[in-house]
């Protein structure tokens, strides 16, 4: 595969990524599933399984691909236990720890903007 031309989009917004630290840290845990895993997480260490049950919609799939990612990005811990059957456990990482009272605050503004939105659909619906 030939390299990226420098003046290519890609390449300017991977270079505007890694200098705006807000779209760094979005990039980190965006997408469809991560808060959610990183949230399933925040009380206490769980299992594959566990996170499995937890996440209604997720395949195993996608559940692997973005438990790969979160560990690899330093925000999961990934404990592997020498039994039969193996025993893998998922916990956060300190540095994903620091994120749980924004990503509280992030669910709350969601829920107002909710409301918000659903308010002003009723009151549009009204003759």
């Amino acid at each position: 595969m030939g390299k990226i031309k420098e003046t290519s989009t890609n390449s300017i917004n991977r270079q505007y990524m890694h200098e705006c630290d807000l779209t760094y840290a979005v990039c980190k845990i965006g997408g469809r599933w991560k808060l959610l895993i990183l949230d399933k997480l925040k009380d206490e260490k769980k299992r594959f399984s566990e996170l499995r049950k937890a996440i209604s919609g997720i395949t195993e799939r996608m559940l692997t691909l973005q438990l790969r990612e979160l560990e690899k990005e330093g925000l999961l811990k990934r404990t592997v236990h020498a039994q039969v059957p193996p025993r893998v456990d998922y916990e956060l990482t300190a540095i994903a720890k620091e994120l749980i009272p924004i990503w509280n605050s992030l669910s709350e503004w969601g829920g107002k903007h909710r409301n918000l939105i659903q308010t002003q659909e009723m009151l549009e619906e009204q003759p």
